[in-house]
Parts: C-alpha cells; sequence; structure tokens
C-alpha cells in the first residue's frame, strides 16, 4: 500500500547486478526479479527498491545515503557479511540506543546493519 508523501522505493548503483543478488539473497534472504538485463527488483528487504547497473556506487562520504539494516543478532549477522562475501568498513560499534556496523557489498555500496542495546 503507497502513503501519500512517504518514501515508497529505494534504487541503488551496481556494477554487478548477478554478484549483488547472490550476495543479498545468501546473506539476508532477498529474492529478486528481474526487468531486462540492467535492473532487478528486490523483495524481501522491508522497503522496496532495486539495483540498476552502473560503474559508481553509493557511499556516505560521497553525500549518497545510508540504508540501514536491523539485526536482532548483530554478530550473527557480521559473521553472515562476511562469508557471503561482503567486506567490514566499520566494526560493530555502540552509538545512543544501539550498535552497529558498515560493510560494503560487492559492488562497493555501503551499508549498515544496527541492533539495539542488550537490556539488563
Amino acid at each position: 500500500m503507497q502513503t501519500h508523501h512517504s518514501i515508497n522505493y529505494v534504487e541503488m548503483a551496481a556494477c554487478d547486478l548477478e554478484a549483488n543478488k547472490r550476495f543479498f539473497e545468501q546473506a539476508f534472504g532477498w529474492s529478486f526479479e528481474d526487468f531486462g538485463p540492467d535492473y532487478t527488483a528486490f523483495k524481501n528487504s522491508g522497503l522496496e527498491g532495486g539495483f540498476f547497473r552502473a560503474d559508481f556506487t553509493s557511499r556516505p562520504q560521497n553525500g549518497a545515503a545510508l540504508v540501514v539494516l536491523y539485526s536482532d543478532n548483530l554478530e550473527a549477522s557480521l559473521d553472515t557479511v562476511r562469508l557471503y562475501g561482503g567486506s567490514i568498513e566499520q566494526e560493530i560499534f555502540e552509538f545512543p540506543g544501539g550498535r552497529r556496523f558498515h560493510f560494503l557489498d560487492p559492488c562497493g555500496n555501503e551499508w549498515a546493519v544496527w541492533s539495539k542495546l542488550a537490556t539488563e
């Protein structure tokens, strides 16, 4: 369902669509629907969106928005990202209200994964 003036869809660059599809399928359980050779839409991600073929990357230090995923088990998510070919850009660190890490997908786009602080 679309809501007036809400964020509805996100598109990101990917130099290798097949590599990114494999990574996000394996690491996060996303599925994909291809629309020609240069575009694939992702599903089961919490937000609708897609990857378009391009030779540039999305990095916050270049002014791009940072897409942040949520995890119930941050350490397991970090291990999974490494296992399936993501590279860790920033190890787990604390911030007010939680902890997170940053990683690069196979195409060099930067993402983050966060979780809440453990309550005592």
